[in-house]
């Protein structure tokens, strides 16, 4: 058994309530648009961190991390990346891939919204964790937690930071 923590979406925006929420999960996940080597330091130092980049980061960042992760976890194929849209919506940038790789977890970012769906086509549980950071039209900054247990994806948490406005 396994704890996520998942975001995306910071634009290099750091709150120590990453710290609170992520301090108890084994991995922090992180779906493009970091927007700081810093900030992806900064959450490695908390837990390990898987993370994928995104249209706003720059080369360093890009040569840290994939623009398409794909991964198991206990007994789910995990496929994350940043631009991805949803089910019945998928991006075609990442379309043929995610029919090929039939993943039973996909996670995406890029909207700033917040999106937790089932595809019964593939069989598969989109997260989109929303925006932890300031930047975006987002009113409501938001992260996600949830275990993985062998084969079960379980005791999903959406959790909400604040305003977009700093405090």
């Amino acid at each position: 058994m396994i704890k996520i923590g998942l975001l995306s979406d910071t634009h290099g925006w750091w709150d120590d309530k990453y710290e609170k929420y992520f301090g108890e999960c084994d991995e922090i996940w992180h779906a493009g648009d970091i927007g700081s080597e810093t900030l992806a330091h900064d959450l490695a130092g908390i837990r390990p961190l898987r993370a994928v980049y995104g249209n706003i980061d720059g080369y360093p960042l890009r040569r840290q991390f994939p623009l398409i992760a794909q991964f198991n976890v206990e007994d789910i194929n995990v496929l994350m990346t940043h631009i991805g849209g949803y089910p019945g919506r998928y991006d075609p940038s990442i379309r043929a891939k995610l029919y090929a790789a039939k993943p039973q977890l996909f996670i995406s970012g890029h909207s700033h919204i917040l999106k937790v769906m089932f595809d019964k086509s593939l069989h598969c549980l989109h997260i989109n964790p929303g925006a932890a950071g300031i930047s975006g039209f987002q009113q409501v900054r938001t992260l996600v937690r949830f275990v993985i247990d062998k084969t079960e994806i379980k005791d999903l948490e959406v959790i909400e930071l604040g305003s977009r406005k700093p405090e």
